[in-house]
């Protein structure tokens, strides 16, 4: 396919593009009076060249003797006027925004600063600071892309329906393993070694799901405290590897790194997803945050702000980039597309997703132009795009309000499951009233009422009772108020509603009575995730029964608090997850790509509700608020005929109950018997067992039966 004239009076693609030993230099700089190219020779030597060209607030040139591995940075004049949002300072080296590489760190003092700060790095944001910042900032690197080898590099695309997602922290899964070299723990390089795409695949993983993996940085108030951001949603490039992740030292070997572990984990069949922040960057607030990149290139462009020149933060973390701005969409469109073509990414989970949609009245719109573009892009709408659907913006909480083809992290589901399995049952316990199973319901069967608009089905569900952000699966079990005193924030930070129950002693305890029932609450939540309709969703760690000590926020805690330790790992938990997938796979009924109906339609499955006594619930019995076990029967007998398959029962009990109920096993038109495939009373997983017309099913516990043919 030929490649696209350009014509010379128009700016080349933003960032460098290198050619016969020459390259294109193009920034986005609209308000800028001058931009130097500043080239860093190996002794750390400056040589600054002006950009000599300017059209559509871009500038750019051809600057010669520019090759792969050049390091390099921006200078832009300009006015200083924080009232109109200028704050241009050639003082302050900058990094491109389109950077392929970034080689160094940020030194934090008071040079990296755009405006005048004290010793504690605080200032009025008014008064601009003519301290050169070259010696404490990184430089941007020119990569080539076109060195490493995709030879053989075939993943099929997974189904939604079948798709299994695992939420990771590169060195959080990686730091403790014992099976991996020393040298590679905590790396890129560790996601494709063989034991760590053994226990993915092993578990039944389809999707991994890595927090952020741009170039990032550390607040600088977890500086000031001897932290460290370990999360990584604190980008500083959207197009760089963040390179502490790398076992490679050089920047162009991080970046052959990150793509030989995605070449690996695609030989294993396990698509790779990226966590990505493009709602705000690590420059926070323009009165408090660094002068690093964009805010020194066109603060007034690249964010939001009000009439004053401060910025609207709809983020919480002190600004908001303004996709309203078409160069500014497109730089993070240019990005979705790099990883795609570049790295071979199959997907991307955007965090505070409505932040990128919020139009010229600060309110989210699902017709936003950024949404348009990704819908119609030929690479972009062909991913996985998952929305975690809220923000800290007037209005933020926009779950089920996502255009397809995006699916959505549903917090509804976390927060309905959790309450059923946990603080509902203690307030069984001491006697008190809880929230009955009808949304329960709802959201085990897919979450009809958010997602049944716009055709979008249940694969739209991400569906999930842990995350990075929270307790962990064992946490939720063991604590019921957050203990995160090593943030070094007063307790203050983290979530407080955190839908626990601790069984009756906070945090570790040697009551054998106790850890018996903490274990098995958490086998019914992973259960009730892994069995229900739509997308599930694992936090790395939960299927080995890994603790935080109560830290539902451990965004700085690089060190055993997020680690996994893989030698505490709880086998029985292990092989109860791996059972449930199993599950999952054998059972289609259990997969359905559109929501189930109660009677029988043609191609679609059918899910009726019970109760303990085989009959189908009534409305008075749904309204119940003591309503505590649930009989659902799935069946895909019409799919299956349209099919010429083999049609596939699937009944599952959902017991909140304090005590042991008998289930009379209702009709559901099989004339096969039904047997107990597993039962969260089990400690590890056991054979099936065949029952007649009822089943015992004990206090607080999940039951899946199904018909022989599919065990």
């Amino acid at each position: 396919m030929p490649v696209p004239r350009r014509r010379p009076d128009v700016p080349p693609p933003l960032g460098v593009t290198v050619h016969n030993g020459a390259a294109d230099v193009s920034v986005l700089a609209a308000h800028a009076d001058l931009v130097e190219l500043c080239l860093f020779d190996e002794d750390g030597t400056e040589r600054r060249v002006p950009l000599s060209r300017r059209a559509y607030g871009v500038w750019w040139d051809v600057v010669a003797d520019v090759r792969p591995g050049q390091r390099y940075g921006f200078r832009v004049h300009g006015p200083w006027a924080p009232q109109d949002g200028q704050r241009h300072n050639p003082a302050k080296l900058l990094l491109d925004p389109y950077a392929g590489a970034i080689d160094g760190t940020v030194t934090w003092g008071p040079e990296v600063f755009g405006h005048v700060v004290d010793d504690s790095w605080v200032g009025d944001g008014e008064t601009r600071d003519d301290r050169d910042s070259a010696s404490f900032v990184p430089r941007s690197v020119v990569v080539d892309h076109s060195r490493f080898d995709w030879t053989g590099d075939l993943v099929s695309a997974t189904p939604w329906t079948g798709s299994v997602v695992y939420e990771a922290h590169v060195r959080g899964l990686t730091m403790r393993h014992p099976g991996l070299p020393e040298e590679i723990r905590g790396t890129y390089a560790a996601l494709g070694h063989p034991v760590i795409l053994e226990h993915l695949t092993g578990l039944g993983v389809t999707t991994l799901e890595l927090l952020p993996i741009h170039a990032f940085t550390h607040e600088p108030h977890l500086v000031r405290n001897g932290l460290t951001n370990y999360w990584g949603y604190n980008t500083m490039g959207f197009f760089a590897p963040h390179a502490g992740y790398a076992a490679a030292c050089d920047p162009q070997g991080v970046v052959d790194e990150v793509k030989g572990a995605v070449k690996a984990l695609h030989g294993a069949g396990i698509e790779v997803v990226l966590d990505v922040v493009y709602n705000h960057t690590c420059e926070q607030g323009s009165r408090d945050g660094a002068t690093l990149s964009w805010r020194g290139l066109d603060n007034a462009t690249y964010y939001r702000l009000d009439e004053r020149g401060h910025d609207i933060d709809v983020t919480g973390c002190g600004n908001t980039v303004d996709l309203r701005q078409p160069l500014v969409a497109k730089m993070v469109l240019d990005s979705l597309r790099h990883w795609v073509t570049e790295f071979h990414i199959d997907g991307f989970r955007f965090d505070l997703a409505p932040a990128l949609a919020r139009g010229r009245d600060d309110a989210y719109d699902p017709d936003h132009a950024f949404h348009v573009a990704l819908r119609t892009d030929p690479v972009l709408s062909r991913v996985m795009l998952i929305a975690e659907p809220w923000d800290v913006g007037v209005h933020g909480w926009r779950t089920g309000q996502f255009p397809p083809p995006f699916a959505e992290w549903n917090d509804r589901f976390r927060d309905t499951v959790r309450t059923f399995w946990l603080p509902d049952t203690a307030r069984a316990l001491a006697g008190e009233t809880g929230h009955g199973a009808r949304e329960l319901a709802t959201r085990f069967a897919g979450s009809a009422d958010l997602y049944q608009a716009d055709d979008r089905g249940p694969i739209a569900s991400v569906n999930f009772v842990t995350a990075h952000d929270g307790f962990t699966l064992a946490d939720t079990t063991a604590y019921e108020r957050k203990h995160n005193e090593a943030n070094l924030e007063g307790n203050r930070d983290g979530h407080g509603d955190n839908r626990s129950w601790n069984h009756g002693v906070e945090g570790p305890t040697d009551d054998p009575a106790i850890l018996a029932a903490r274990r098995r609450s958490a086998r019914n939540l992973m259960a009730t995730t892994l069995l229900a309709t739509g997308v599930p969703m694992i936090t790395a760690g939960d299927e080995l029964g890994r603790t935080q000590g109560g830290n539902n926020n451990a965004y700085c805690q690089d060190n055993e608090i997020s680690w996994l330790d893989w030698e505490a790992a709880d086998a029985d938990l292990l092989a109860t997850v791996t059972r449930l997938l199993e599950l999952r796979r054998a059972h289609p009924a259990l997969r359905p790509p559109e929501f189930q109906t109660f009677d029988a339609v043609p191609g679609r499955v059918r899910l009726r509700w019970f109760d303990t006594e085989g009959q189908v619930l009534s409305e008075q019995q749904w309204t119940d608020p003591g309503l505590r076990t649930l009989v659902a029967v799935l069946d895909d007998r019409a799919v299956a005929e349209v099919a010429g398959a083999q049609p596939d029962f699937v009944m599952i009990v959902l017991s909140g109950a304090l005590d042991a109920v008998t289930v009379r096993l209702p009709d559901a038109d099989v004339e096969r018997p039904w047997q107990v495939e597993w039962d969260s009373s089990w400690e590890t997983p056991q054979g099936p067992t065949e029952v007649g017309d009822e089943v015992r099913v004990e206090a607080h516990s999940v039951v899946v039966l199904a018909t022989p043919q599919f065990s």
